[in-house]
């Protein structure tokens, strides 16, 4: 129904009405609601009987009727009613005659009007001056159509919802482009609507399968200047280290309008979350933000991912006291420092957590100090007490946990056999080796490659070859010839056998399938066995190659350093 047909229809007592709800949405004011419950629950739905008086003059029909008209004009040009019928309804609940309404709204022609009385009111704030142009829209009216826009994002969905949200902040960053100013963000309601468009945009982007468009709105978010509050920072900055760690999707570097010479630039996805998590960090220790725990999480992923050990160790250490328990702590703490080579250092961090009687059940720890005890042959005994506590406290739980302590005592058993002076009880120790080892093996659902490694390496100790032989050939089809060292047992053994010939067969297939910087246990192999067979000619070739790979890797090495 026309708006002059509906005015006509109400009567003089309309008219009062609706020019006073002209005025309160030009001047930005709010209805209140004595008014608004005497008008219609739905500005298009509602009919009303009241008579029009016949009485009027026939000049003041044609001037009523030319002040209707040019206000219909108007409002439908600027989308009012709409935004506020479509608000109802999507308070209402009903999402598909919001989206109707919403669509009625002329985006373009709004956001140019926008845009426009942005930039005036910005100009007018820093002039100081009130003699420039009126802008054509009240604060309130910008908040009412951006929230509009905003309402109809929600009621959309994929792609198109996407680009309709990122209307919302082209349009306030074309209209200020150095960035959302006091005056502006003032206004609560224009900035909650600013807040959750920042926000939400990238997640749709997600939701309409794009990998690239979420990282620019995220970079858009951060780098230009919203006013967003701290809280709603500190979530986007977490959520876009998440989304550059656990993507898949290669995220080319940002591209910083203003640099200072000198500063980082992230390479790539992993350091630009780095980056991301410890702003979070500092964030934390200046008590801007609320302490997040998995913020530390991503950020031992990342550095770990990133072959950061040590850096990971120092931002545990910096952490302040009562943040992250003691156990969880010294637990990262000495993974760090095993993952750099540190192993006495692990190993001591160690010792003071699993001392404690406050931890009883310790069974990853446990595990970890006997690895480092079994992999440096260092505290042998000290190494099996360790795994054997795992195995009590594992005790009817998780047999692959059982089976991988089980593999450790059994490397430290045997590391502990070769030492005993007496062959009797040398002899007791190797039987109890094997059981152990074919009891790890047993345990698995499937089948270890690194506990076939250890049962075929103690046969071959102790002479039973043909075990020996059995597993390593177990070992390589398992692995289907991924590891150099399978190679090397296998020819070994069948060195230990007499059988020179096959076993350099081995070694050539071995050869054949690797790569030249990891051929050099490969080529020292060869050699010996070429010198066993009197090929001592031949077994020279193979050094003056092998030298001569070790000469190359080292040029290129130095090289890439100093590069």
């Amino acid at each position: 129904m026309r708006l002059k047909s509906w005015i006509k229809r109400r009567g003089p007592g309309i008219k009062g009405r609706f020019w006073k709800m002209m005025k309160c949405i030009r001047s930005g004011e709010q209805l209140r609601l004595e008014d608004m419950a005497s008008s219609s629950e739905s500005l298009a739905t509602r009919d009303y009987s009241a008579s029009y008086s016949s009485r009027a003059a026939e000049a003041d029909i044609k001037v009523e009727n030319s002040n209707i008209e040019e206000a219909e004009s108007t409002l439908r040009e600027s989308g009012y009613p709409r935004a506020l019928l479509g608000r109802l309804e999507f308070q209402k609940g009903n999402i598909e005659a919001a989206l109707h309404v919403f669509e009625g709204i002329d985006i373009t022609s709004v956001t140019s009007k926008i845009k426009v009385s942005l930039s005036r009111r910005c100009e007018q704030n820093r002039r100081r001056s009130q003699s420039d142009a009126v802008p054509p829209m009240s604060m309130h009216a910008i908040s009412l159509l951006l929230e509009a826009i905003y309402l109809k994002v929600k009621s959309l969905q994929g792609l198109e919802a996407a680009q309709s949200c990122k209307v919302i902040l082209d349009t306030l960053e074309s209209a200020l482009p150095e960035g959302i100013p006091e005056s502006v963000s003032a206004d609560w309601k224009l900035q909650d609507i600013l807040n959750k468009a920042v926000e939400l945009l990238p997640e749709l982007w997600k939701l309409a399968g794009s990998l690239q468009e979420p990282i620019l709105s995220y970079r858009r978010a951060l780098l230009y200047n919203w006013n967003l509050n701290m809280e709603t920072t500190a979530k986007i900055e977490k959520e876009f280290a998440v989304f550059l760690l656990y993507s898949g999707s290669d995220a080319s570097p940002p591209n910083l309008r203003s640099q200072v010479d000198g500063s980082f630039v992230p390479r790539n996805n992993i350091e630009e979350a780095i980056l991301l998590l410890l702003v979070l960090l500092r964030k934390f220790a200046a008590k801007k933000i609320e302490w997040d725990p998995t913020i530390m999480y991503h950020l031992s992923f990342a550095l770990s991912v990133s072959g950061e050990q040590r850096a990971l160790a120092h931002q545990v250490e910096e952490l302040l006291p009562g943040i992250m328990e003691r156990r969880e702590r010294y637990s990262i703490l000495a993974l760090c420092y095993h993952g750099e080579g540190e192993e006495i250092i692990a190993l001591n961090l160690l010792r003071n957590l699993l001392n404690n009687r406050e931890n009883p059940d310790c069974v990853l720890e446990l595990l970890l100090a006997s690895k480092i005890c079994a992999t440096n042959m260092i505290c042998v005994d000290e190494g099996i007490t360790y795994a054997c506590k795992a195995l009590s406290q594992l005790r009817g739980r998780c047999k692959q946990m059982a089976s991988v302590a089980n593999c450790l005592q059994g490397i430290l058993l045997s590391a502990q056999a070769r030492s005993v002076a007496s062959d009797s009880e040398r002899i007791s120790k190797q039987t109890e080796v094997l059981e152990v080892l074919e009891s790890a093996e047993t345990m698995m659902r499937e089948r270890d490659p690194s506990i076939i490694f250890y049962l075929s390496l103690e046969n071959a100790e102790q002479r039973k070859l043909d075990a020996a032989l059995y597993h390593a050939k177990q070992l390589l089809k398992l692995e289907a010839g991924s590891n150099v060292r399978s190679y090397v047992l296998m020819a070994r053994i069948l060195s230990a056998q007499k059988r020179y010939v096959d076993a350099e067969d081995v070694i050539n297939a071995a050869l054949d399938q690797t790569g030249k910087w990891d051929q050099g246990e490969l080529l020292r192999t060869k050699a010996k066995l070429q010198i066993a067979q009197g090929q001592l000619q031949n077994a020279i070739d193979t050094y003056i190659y092998l030298l001569a790979i070790v000469q190359v890797r080292t040029k290129s090495l130095c090289s890439g350093k100093k590069l």
